[in-house]
């Protein structure tokens, strides 16, 4: 599908009080000239942890609140575990990029703590594996949920973290999830 210079098959992550703030945040590893492989965002959600996280383990919920528009559906049974899996049917067409047709990629949770973090990264047919992850920090706050939001590449694969072409999407596509992710707790949302 494609190489690090050609973006093929990249997938984002995977979206009441109303606060927030989205930015980049430096890359951990101790170095002055270090570059910047996370972006965060943050908004507080008039719901439970519990209400927010079901959500977020759901494989049609990741197709809910998806602000870039790629992900077209999903299949597979809600994770409840590290290591658990599910099939996201993907269209990168939503863009406008590049013209990759349709194509499928594996998500493959990488952190669960109930009603606390989720993280995944993404399998598919590229080769070597992106390695970026993407996940949600949930944290009780008076009257609901501060919902973190994070997108890293610093342990992603060279050869796909230095081609220049990571991050897939910018701060401001996490800060619209979130949004999304509001609304999907608040009103519901489709399930396949």
């Amino acid at each position: 599908m494609g190489s690090p210079g050609s973006r093929a098959g990249l997938i984002p992550g995977a979206g009441a009080a109303r606060t927030g703030s989205v930015g980049a945040v430096t890359d951990p590893r101790p170095s002055d000239s270090a570059p910047t492989h996370r972006l965060e965002a943050r908004r507080t959600l008039a719901a439970s942890p519990a209400r927010i996280f079901a959500v977020l383990c759901d494989p049609d919920g990741h197709v809910a609140i998806d602000s870039s528009g790629m992900l077209q559906s999903a299949e597979g049974p809600r994770v409840s575990r590290e290591g658990d899996r599910f099939v996201v049917h993907m269209d990168r067409e939503a863009l406008g990029d590049y013209d990759l047709g349709r194509y499928d990629v594996t998500v493959i949770i990488t952190r669960f703590e109930e009603d606390v973090e989720i993280a995944w990264t993404i399998d598919g047919d590229l080769k070597p594996p992106i390695g970026h992850v993407y996940g949600y920090r949930l944290t009780a706050a008076d009257g609901g949920t501060d919902v973190l939001s994070y997108y890293d590449w610093s342990d992603a694969h060279p050869d796909w973290r230095d081609s220049g072409v990571l991050p897939v999407l910018d701060a401001t596509a996490l800060r619209a999830t979130l949004g999304i992710l509001d609304r999907a707790v608040t009103r519901g949302y489709v399930r396949g």
